[in-house]
């Protein structure tokens, strides 16, 4: 694992799934991390589950633009700047283009691109003076074009043309790459997809057959990843989308 020893990390939705994994992650290689969730009771109830020194409460709604203006300044006032920001807030909700109104569409949007944009900004400034870097978090269906998630792919595809852009904008001092995972086994996946189906059982099993290696990623192996473009050993490496996807976009 890449060290990150003094390191000044903030990751947005850490309060579960991948984002809770990276900040793990991080913790573990020595860095302060500023722990984001939506409402002050998540960010708390995210701290309680890592556990651990060098945690800094950074709550927030990415939705909005002064959200994120609240969570950076937040995560920079408790951690003294900021080396790392790893963009992982994200939604998603499913359907055919007849049942996905303007309302999925501006959360979606709001939250998955607009919030990623927006946290990017407002740690600006903090990345450039320590000559800093930005992890987003995609999705391989910012790749692919997958029915029944328009909107989603619209909002992931966003992110990676996204981090292609800046990373060119931004370079030499900030770089800036993403993470693309398949299906992940977080609670995301889990209860607001798979156990909203018909078929519950059905869908795990087209979700495990959906890549070549048939299983969900763990939260972990996403966080590596993250880890890895984060690290010294990817200064290299800018407007990257590291597809973590069991082979999915390889072999669609």
């Amino acid at each position: 694992m890449p060290g990150f020893a003094g390191r000044r990390v903030l990751v947005t939705g850490s309060s579960r799934g991948i984002g809770r994994a990276a900040a793990a992650a991080f913790l573990a290689a020595g860095a302060r991390v500023a722990v984001n969730g939506r409402s002050a009771a998540s960010t708390a109830s995210g701290i309680d589950a890592l556990g651990g020194d060098g945690l800094v409460a950074a709550p927030g709604d990415v939705a909005t633009v002064a959200g994120c203006d609240a969570i950076v300044a937040a995560a920079v006032d408790g951690l003294g700047g900021l080396d790392i920001l790893v963009n992982s807030a994200g939604i998603c909700e499913g359907g055919p283009i007849e049942e996905q109104g303007e309302d999925v569409w501006d959360a979606t949007i709001d939250v998955n691109l607009k919030g990623t944009y927006f946290c990017i900004r407002a740690a600006l400034a903090h990345l450039r003076a320590s000559r800093g870097n930005v992890v987003n978090v995609a999705s391989d269906a910012g790749l692919l074009g997958l029915p029944h998630l328009a909107v989603y792919c619209a909002s992931k595809g966003g992110v990676v043309l996204l981090t292609r852009a800046l990373s060119g904008e931004l370079a030499p001092d900030v770089r800036v790459n993403c993470v693309c995972p398949g299906y992940v086994d977080t609670d995301m996946v889990r209860r607001d997809w798979i156990e909203k189906t018909r078929d519950p059982a059905r869908t795990m099993a087209k979700v495990e057959a959906y890549a070549p290696m048939r299983r969900m990623a763990e939260p972990a192996e996403i966080a590596a990843a993250i880890l890895y473009l984060a690290s010294d050993e990817a200064g290299f490496t800018t407007g990257t989308a590291l597809s973590v996807d069991g082979g999915r976009t390889a072999c669609p």
